[in-house]
Formats: structure tokens, sequence, C-alpha cells
């Protein structure tokens, strides 16, 4: 038997924000949607694609998944992150090249 993951899926409250957010943050390209689900997925079709999902509902409680992200440049690219819409998440403390970010 041959399984693959299709997407990984996000619960939000705006599809085109957080996609446009990833889509910058990772270079993958809009597939397209609208206010209900947006996808992205890599330029060059390598990797896994993303959908974002609108749901009525907040948010409750801590995320279960979550990204850690490498990068070869940690400062420019926590920089160019905080300048597309993340933010540092109160309560964690940085070490070194790690800190918590919260996607927009």
């Amino acid at each position: 038997m041959s399984i693959a993951v299709g997407y990984v899926t996000f619960d939000c409250a705006d599809t085109r924000r957080l996609a446009a957010f990833w889509s910058a943050a990772l270079g993958y390209q809009n597939k397209g949607g609208d206010e209900d689900w947006t996808s992205i997925a890599p330029a060059d079709g390598s990797g896994v694609p993303m959908l974002f999902q609108r749901v009525p509902e907040g948010k409750a409680g801590k995320n279960r998944v979550h990204f850690d992200l490498n990068a070869s440049d940690f400062s420019t690219e926590l920089q160019r992150l905080l300048d597309l819409g993340a933010r540092r998440a109160q309560g964690y403390e940085e070490a070194g090249n790690m800190v918590v970010l919260l996607d927009p």
C-alpha cells in the first residue's frame, strides 16, 4: 500500500492572510482558494502543500502541531518573519538560535 500526506491543514479565521504569510515565509506559491479555504505549495513541487481552512470557532488551548524552522542566517530570517507579521510568543525563553514565534 502506498500513502502520502496530501496537505497539512490548518484551521484558522483568515485563510488568505495566513496563506500569504506562509507563502512568503517558505517561498511557496499560492494555489488559490477563497475566504473559506486557500492552499499553497512549494514552487518546485517538492515538499508538502498546506491548506488553510476557515472555521468559526477561535483557538482553544495550545497548538498540538508546530513547525521547527531552520535557517542558514538565523538573525536575517528571524527579522524577515517578524517583518512579514510573525510575533514573538510570550512566556518562552529565547536560547541561541531558537525563538518561539506566532504567525499572524
